[in-house]
This record gives structure tokens, C-alpha cells and sequence, in this order.
């Protein structure tokens, strides 16, 4: 099938972890891409000769002046957000949340609308989808939803903003739901496993059983290109991933064999595990790493003929590849 008419695309959140990844791929495929950041950025650092276009909105809020920015887009991929925080530090987490995360991208939307933009891509989370799987099954587009934290609320209110402006106004929305992101520059608990990893460290996490869906940013910025372009995308959901579920022992060990070093990833119970997380306070870090959180990106694949171009372990070496440079 043919893909959408789209030259121009703009790009939120762009010097992000994932915004960078997804402007050099989208330049190297030819598009033009405008990249829009809190502060001026100077796109060349990455080492690499790209011509992308950076507009600096500040915070962006329901104030923001998209005018400009909209100006000859086809199409919006909307990664800028608020992120789920170990350490809170707002007196009312749930309002900033939404603010950010589901006022904000209402007003995008609506200004993308007004600007004849024809579609927006928007990066959710499978969080919106609840925390863990049992194990067995896999989440889907088709459950209901559960979102387990002020963080993922405001992501699922923003999906349905999101599909009210596109029933009330004709732009085309698509909505992505990832599980955990890693790769080159990826933050949060990827990056800390691999720390824990590289230094050697003991980890107490033989005995873990679950199953765990992750997406490499290479696949994710594939997907998210698709979304932009294929024609079949419109007004649909999708969860992605990888598509290779892993414990987290096996996580562990994958990033050990492409560091080279020994995997130390000892026996210890899990019950005793999680009894000492809850008296340290750490107890949703560790479901995370204890639960099962599986994806099933049938549809994704199915209706837009999506393939994840890299493999887990492709993934895991171009991960590890890029932290060795910067040691």
C-alpha cells in the first residue's frame, strides 16, 4: 500500500532520548524535519551532518504558540511529556501530570488541526494498560484499560482528548502504547541495569520467572514513522514491541555477553526481596522487575505490515556498543 503524502515532519520532545533518535532516522529517510525543544539545540552535536530545523517553545502548555511551528507540516510525531518520576517533587503530582500530559497535548492537537496538518502520531504508554500481565497472557488494544499511576492517567485522558479532536475536527490520530524503551542514551531502569552489570555488581534476582516485552528505539522510531505515513494508521492504537519476551535473569545476561563480563545474577527469595523494597520504599521498582509485562503487537503488524527491523539482542549490542563509547 501506498504511504501518505508527507514531506514535513514536526517532531516534539525532539532532543529527548528518543525525539534524537527519530530526527536522524527521519533525515536519513529523507524527510524534512523540524524539532521542537524547550531551549535552543544544536542538532550537529550528535557528531553527524543533519539538517533539521529547531524551534525552541519553552515549556510547552496550553499557552504555546504553534503557529509557526505548524507552518507547511504534514504530519505531528508528539514525544515531549512529563515522565514518571522516582522522586516526586510537585505538591500535586496528578495536576502537573495532566497539565503537561493531557491539556497540552489537547491544545497541540487542536492548533495541528487549524494549521491543516493531516495527522499525529502520539507516543502513550503501555502503562495505560496496567502495570503487570500474570504471566500468561499478553496486554492488548482490546483489554480494558488500567492505568496504574498519576503518570499513565494522564497518558490514557490524552488518548481520549486525543480521539475527541479527531472525531470533531478530521485529524488523523495515532496512538502508540511501548513498553520499556532502551537503547543508546536510554534512561531510567534499562540504564541502571546496565550500570549494575558493567560494574560487576551482585544482583539478587536469579530466582525472577516473569516475562518481560521491551522495544528497542531503533524498532520504536520505525513504528513510529509508519504510523506517519501508512495510510491504514489513521485513528487507531497500537501497542510495539520487540516481540521477544525475556525474564529479567535473561535481560541480565544478554547485556553481560555483550559486555563481556560475568553475569552475577544470584539466587535469593523472591517474597524476601519484595518484603525489603517495601520497607525501603522501592517496592514499584521492584514489581517491575519481579512482574511480567507482556505485549502482543499483532495488530500493529498485521494491519500496517510492521516488522521490528532489530532483534532483542541486536538491540542489547547497539545499546551496549554506544555506552563503551561513552565510558
Amino acid at each position: 500500500m501506498m504511504s501518505i503524502d508527507v514531506q514535513r515532519l514536526l517532531v516534539t520532545g525532539a532532543n529527548g532520548f528518543i525525539g534524537k533518535a527519530l530526527c536522524l532516522e527521519a533525515v536519513n529517510r529523507r524527510f524534512a524535519v523540524r524539532g521542537i525543544t524547550r531551549t535552543a539545540y544544536d542538532f550537529s552535536s550528535s557528531g553527524k551532518n543533519i539538517d533539521i530545523e529547531n524551534i525552541s517553545l519553552g515549556d510547552i502548555d496550553t499557552n504555546t504558540d504553534w503557529n509557526s511551528a505548524m507552518l507547511n507540516c504534514d504530519a505531528v510525531i508528539h514525544l515531549a511529556a512529563r515522565v514518571h518520576v522516582m522522586r516526586e517533587g510537585a505538591d500535586d503530582p496528578l495536576s502537573e501530570f495532566r497539565r503537561v500530559n493531557t491539556a497540552a497535548t489537547e491544545h497541540l492537537a487542536r492548533c495541528a488541526a487549524a494549521s491543516g496538518v493531516r495527522r499525529l502520531v502520539y507516543v502513550s504508554s503501555i502503562g495505560v494498560n496496567g502495570l503487570v500481565t500474570d504471566g500468561t497472557t499478553k496486554f492488548s488494544e482490546e483489554d480494558n484499560t488500567n492505568p496504574h499511576n498519576a503518570y499513565a492517567l494522564s497518558k490514557w485522558e490524552a488518548e481520549h482528548a486525543l480521539q475527541r479532536v479527531a472525531s470533531e475536527t478530521g485529524l488523523e490520530v495515532v496512538i502508540l502504547r511501548p513498553p520499556l524503551v532502551y537503547g543508546a542514551g536510554a534512561p531510567g531502569n534499562f540504564a541502571q541495569m546496565l550500570r549494575w552489570v558493567d560494574l560487576g555488581i551482585p544482583l539478587p534476582l536469579a530466582n525472577i520467572k516473569n516475562k518481560r516485552d521491551l522495544l528497542y528505539v531503533g524498532n520504536l522510531v520505525d513504528a513510529l514513522i509508519t504510523c506517519a505515513t501508512h495510510p491504514a494508521a489513521a485513528n487507531n492504537t497500537y501497542l510495539v514491541s520487540d516481540g521477544e519476551a525475556v525474564s529479567t535473569p535473561e535481560i541480565l545476561r544478554g547485556l553481560a555477553k555483550e559486555l563481556g563480563v560475568s553475569s552475577r545474577v544470584l539466587p535469593f527469595p523472591i517474597s524476601l526481596l519484595k518484603l525489603m523494597a517495601a520497607i525501603f520504599g522501592m517496592a514499584e521498582q521492584v514489581d517491575r522487575l519481579v512482574g511480567s509485562l507482556q505485549v502482543d503487537s499483532t495488530k500493529i503488524r498485521h494491519q500496517l505490515g510492521w516488522l521490528p527491523p532489530y532483534s532483542l539482542q541486536e538491540g542489547f549490542s547497539k545499546t551496549v556498543k554506544w555506552s563503551r563509547m561513552k565510558s
